[in-house]
């Protein structure tokens, strides 16, 4: 009896309370966890590249299909303005945009040497065509472009009312181009051409709505031929001449001279430039087009720099 009363009391003090002789242990409570404050990184500041370009590069569409790749890729934004070539030159010659994409080499030129424009690259080029109503009024069709111009003006001064032609008529690269074609045929636009009479229609306008207007006047125009795909489907017109080494059209890009306008975003200008002539980009630009309209709207100019007519340095050599 004795010896039991001694065990329970030996238990009491030990604590032993458990079952199977195992202790439970008390449940802890961790430390509070001690955060050091990160540094908060403010987020970049999106960079705005601002474009003058001929309609043609934007009425196809090429320019609103590539430009959310870069702003993707440089996490910047593009804002286009897009007017013939003599109306984004003026932009440029008044530093109101950083980068200026045009076709007219002979202005390009002009532009450059006076002090404008820098870096100039070929980025793309197609072909000027002349298209007309189906019935061909003037029986162009087949013929070389000053050829065709001399039978235009011909029949139209003796039947306005069956024979028309519309002009971009807005200092345009194609308006140049057609002037270009009127000289080469021995023509002096201004006495000649211009104001000639009612078969001749100035339009004022872009690539797409002078398309529109010579569809509605069953008229001739020139275009180049990446638009006139692009509006094949709205209008009725078809091509009747696009052979002839005076119908090539070439597309370069160049920045905005820094010296002269330090406000200008060159570095991205740059950029953009260097992305348009990059591998990746001509293939874009040389498949743009291709299953809607079943060929491409412009050729890459890498590759092609001997067909264009310029140096290999001008279409493939990116600006340091």
């Amino acid at each position: 009896m004795l010896l039991a009363v001694v065990m329970v009391a030996a238990a009491i003090v030990a604590g032993c309370t458990g079952t199977g002789g195992e202790t439970t242990p008390a449940p802890t409570t961790a430390p509070a966890e001690t955060t050091t404050p990160t540094e908060t990184t403010a987020p970049a500041e999106t960079q705005t590249l601002l474009i003058a370009t001929t309609t043609s590069l934007y009425d196809t569409g090429l320019l609103d299909y590539i430009r959310p790749m870069f702003e993707d890729e440089y996490g910047a934004e593009v804002k286009i303005t897009a007017k013939g070539t003599g109306q984004s030159l003026e932009l440029g010659r008044g530093g109101d945009v950083d980068v200026m994409m045009v076709h007219d080499r002979a202005r390009e030129d002009e532009f450059i040497d006076e002090g404008y424009g820098v870096n100039r690259r070929v980025i793309a080029y197609n072909y000027f065509v002349i298209v007309g109503p189906e019935s061909d009024p003037a029986g162009i069709k087949g013929m070389d472009p000053e050829e065709a111009f001399l039978t235009i003006r011909e029949m139209g001064l003796a039947d306005p009312e069956s024979v028309k032609f519309v002009s971009r008529g807005d200092d345009s690269g194609t308006h140049g181009k057609e002037k270009a074609i009127w000289t080469s045929a021995g023509m002096d636009y201004t006495t000649d051409v211009q104001g000639s009479g009612d078969w001749y229609i100035e339009a004022g306008t872009g690539m797409g709505s002078t398309l529109v207007l010579a569809s509605e006047k069953e008229a001739y125009t020139l275009s180049d031929i990446g638009t006139f795909l692009a509006y094949k489907g709205d209008i009725q017109l078809v091509t009747l001449v696009d052979k002839g080494d005076i119908l090539l059209n070439i597309y370069s890009a160049m920045q905005i001279s820094p010296d002269r306008f330090p406000e200008v975003n060159s570095t991205l200008a740059k950029e953009w430039i260097n992305f348009l002539i990059s591998p990746e980009i001509q293939d874009e630009i040389g498949n743009f087009g291709v299953a809607e309209y079943g060929e491409p709207l412009f050729f890459p100019s890498r590759g092609a720099w001997e067909t264009i007519g310029v140096t290999q340095a001008e279409c493939e050599d990116p600006i340091p």
